[in-house]
C-alpha cells in the first residue's frame, strides 16, 4: 500500500507537499521512538523531499559550507514531521534548530515556539535594556581615575608584601643568630651569662612587636585604600546586582513563554518541565530544537503527529560529529524532558528488549582470581538505570558465592569482545592499577566507512562528554581529557576499510570519535548509530588483552576474533 503527501489546496500554512512522493511503507499504528537515530520510511521519504529543497534554494539565504569558499558557514540540524489532517491527508512539516542567518522566521519552516528575535517583543527590548548597563559598567570600568585607584591599590599591596616579607626575613634571621648566642652562653661567667640571656629576650620581643606593627601599619593603608575604591565602585556594583537581576528575570520570562502542547491538549512551559523551583535550569537552547517546534506547531494546528525525522545539513561543528545529510535522534538533554511531556497521550512505539542471559556470556579464560569473556554487542557492561541486563549482573547471576566480583574495565554497550573481571579485591586492586598506569596493551578491530587516508598513524584529540547530549562525547581542547590511538590498516574493501585500533588512553567512546571527526580519521565506524550511521551492529570488537597475572605477575594475553560477517 503507498500513501501520497497533501494536494497543495487542501493544506494548511506551512504544511509542505509532494504530488510526486509515493511512499511505499506501512503506515505506522504507532508514533516511532524520536530517540531511534533510524526513521521511518515515511520520516525518512519526506526529509529527502525536504533536502531537496534545501539544495535548491536555502544556501541562498544561509551558508551551509556546501560550496568551497563559504564565509561563516554553518551546518544546521532539520527536522520533518509526518502529520495527518483531519480528512485522513498526509503532508510533512518542516523545521530548523535554532535560527538561520537569516532569522527564525523563515517560509516553508514552523516558527519558533517562542520568537526571541521578535522586533516587537519584550525580549529584545529587555536585552537592549541590559545591554545598556553592560555599556555603562564597561564605560565606568574604563574610567581613568578608577583604574589609578586600582593600580594604586595593587602597588600598595605589593609594596606591603614585599616590605613584610624583608622585615620577616630579617628577623628570622636575627632569630637564627639568637639561638647561636644561647648555646655558646654557657661558656660565660654566670653574670655575663644571665645578662646577655635578657638581652636575647628583649630583642626577642622587640621584634615580635615591631612585625606586629608592620602588619597593622600595612592593614590600615590597605584598607584605606579598599575603602576609597569600594567608594569609587559603589556605582559599578549596583549596576551589576541591577544586571544580575533583570537578567534572572529575563530568563525566568523567557521560561515561561516557551510553553509546549502535548497530544492531550495540556500545556507546560520549560520552568514546569525542568523544575526551575528546585534549581534546576534548563540547558541553553532547551525549546529551539526540531522536535520540539513540529509537535508543538501540528498540536496547536490539530495535526495529528505520524512520524518524525531530523537530519543535519552542512559542514559539521568543530567539536561535534555531525554528518553532512545523516539522520540523528532527538538530543536528550534538551529534547527527552520536554518530548516526555509532549507525547503523553500519543500511542507510542513500545521497544523490545534483548533477554540477555548469562549463557551469553563467552568464557575465554577463567581461574580463581579472574574471569575474562567474550562480551556480546548490545549487552551493558555494568548495570545502567533501566533494569537491562549487564556483565556484570549476569556474572552475579551465575556465580552467586563469589562477593567481591568486580568489573576491571568497561566496554560501550555497542562494542563487543574482551572483558575482565575480578574474583577478589586484591586481583581487582592489582589489575586496575595496570589500567591506571597504562600498562595493559589493548587491541580492537573496526570496519570503517569511506576512510581513505595513510594506512597507519595516531589521532590525538581531548575528548569530554556533551553536556547537552549525552552519552555522546565530543572533542574539546579546552576541557576535554587527553585521548590518543595508534591505528594500522589491514585491508580496504571498497568503501569499507578493516583496521586496528590501539588505544593508549581509555576515555568514553574514544576509537568512535576518533574514527568519525572530522580532525582524526574522518569515517565513522560501520553501525556507530551515535557519530555515524546504524546498521545490525556497531562493527567494532576489543579482539586483544595483555595484562600481568595479578598474582603470578606473568604475562597473559588474551584474544577473542570479531564475527564481523554478521554485519557486512
Amino acid at each position: 500500500m503507498s500513501h501520497s503527501i497533501a494536494n497543495k489546496d487542501d493544506i494548511p500554512p506551512y504544511l509542505d507537499y509532494a504530488d510526486s512522493i509515493e511512499i511505499s511503507a506501512a503506515m505506522p499504528d504507532v508514533f516511532p521512538d524520536p530517540f531511534d537515530p533510524e526513521p521511518h520510511p515515511l520520516a525518512r521519504a519526506a526529509a529527502r523531499h525536504l533536502q531537496k529543497r534545501l539544495a535548491e534554494s536555502l544556501s541562498l539565504i544561509h551558508s551551509f559550507g556546501l560550496d568551497e569558499g563559504e564565509k561563516d558557514a554553518l551546518g544546521k540540524m532539520f527536522g520533518v514531521l509526518v502529520v495527518k489532517d483531519n480528512n485522513g491527508r498526509y503532508g510533512y512539516l518542516s523545521a530548523f534548530s535554532g535560527k538561520l542567518q537569516s532569522g527564525t522566521i523563515v517560509p516553508g519552516f514552523v516558527p519558533p515556539v517562542f520568537d526571541t528575535l521578535d522586533p516587537d517583543g519584550f525580549y529584545i527590548k529587555e536585552e537592549k535594556e541590559i545591554s545598556l548597563i553592560n555599556e555603562k559598567i564597561c564605560k565606568l570600568e574604563k574610567d581613568p581615575h578608577y583604574l589609578d585607584l586600582i593600580r594604586n591599590r595593587e602597588t600598595l599591596l605589593a609594596e606591603a608584601n614585599d616590605d613584610l616579607a624583608y622585615t620577616k626575613n630579617t628577623f628570622d634571621e636575627a632569630k637564627k643568630l639568637r639561638t647561636l648566642q644561647r648555646q655558646s652562653a654557657h661558656n660565660l661567667p654566670l653574670g655575663e651569662r644571665e645578662a646577655l640571656l635578657q638581652q636575647l629576650e628583649k630583642e626577642s620581643m622587640r621584634h615580635h612587636f615591631e612585625l606586629k606593627d608592620r602588619k597593622k601599619y600595612w592593614k590600615n593603608i590597605l584598607e584605606q585604600a579598599d575603602a576609597v575604591l569600594i567608594a569609587a565602585s559603589q556605582e559599578i556594583l549596583g549596576l551589576k546586582e541591577l544586571r544580575r537581576s533583570m537578567s534572572a528575570a529575563l530568563q525566568e520570562k523567557l521560561f515561561q513563554q516557551y510553553s509546549f502542547l502535548n497530544a492531550e491538549g495540556r500545556k507546560k512551559n520549560l520552568a514546569e518541565i525542568f523544575c526551575t523551583e528546585d534549581g534546576i535550569l534548563p540547558p541553553s537552547g532547551a525549546g529551539e530544537c526540531t522536535a520540539p517546534k513540529l509537535l508543538h506547531f501540528a498540536y496547536t494546528h490539530g495535526l495529528h503527529p505520524v512520524a518524525l525525522a531530523e537530519f543535519w545539513w552542512g559542514v559539521s561543528p568543530a567539536s561535534e560529529i555531525r554528518r553532512h545529510g545523516h539522520f540523528y535522534p532527538a538530543c536528550r538533554s534538551k529534547c527527552r524532558p520536554i518530548l516526555g511531556h509532549m507525547l503523553q497521550g500519543l500511542k507510542q512505539e513500545e521497544l523490545s528488549a534483548i533477554r540477555w542471559s548469562h549463557d551469553d556470556l563467552r568464557i575465554l579464560m577463567e581461574d580463581d582470581y579472574l574471569i575474562v569473556i567474550n562480551k556480546p554487542p548490545g549487552m551493558l557492561a555494568v548495570p545502567g538505570k533501566g533494569p537491562e541486563p549487564s556483565v556484570y549482573s549476569l556474572l552475579c547471576q551465575k556465580y552467586p558465592h563469589i562477593q567481591d566480583l568486580t568489573v576491571v574495565h568497561r566496554l560501550d554497550m555497542s562494542t563487543s569482545g574482551i572483558m575482565l573481571i575480578a574474583k577478589t579485591k586484591e586481583a581487582y586492586r592489582q589489575l586496575q592499577g595496570q589500567f591506571i598506569r597504562r600498562q595493559v596493551r589493548k587491541k580492537y578491530v573496526a570496519i570503517l566507512i569511506g576512510y581513505s587516508g595513510p594506512d597507519k598513524g595516531r589521532v590525538d584529540l581531548p575528548i569530554r562528554v556533551d553536556l547537552d547530549d549525552r552519552p555522546r562525547q565530543m572533542v574539546c581542547h579546552d576541557h576535554g581529557r587527553q585521548a590518543v590511538t595508534d591505528y594500522e590498516v589491514l585491508e580496504r574493501q571498497g568503501i569499507e576499510t578493516i583496521v586496528n585500533f590501539y588505544p593508549l588512553t581509555g576515555r568514553t567512546h574514544q576509537l568512535r570519535v576518533h574514527a568519525a571527526h572530522r580532525d582524526g580519521l574522518n569515517a565513522p565506524i560501520k553501525g556507530d548509530d551515535l557519530y555515524g550511521t546504524k546498521s545490525a551492529r556497531l562493527c567494532l570488537h576489543a579482539e586483544k588483552l595483555q595484562f600481568l597475572h595479578p598474582i603470578s605477575q606473568q604475562k597473559v594475553t588474551v584474544e577473542c576474533a570479531a564475527e564481523f560477517q554478521k554485519c557486512i
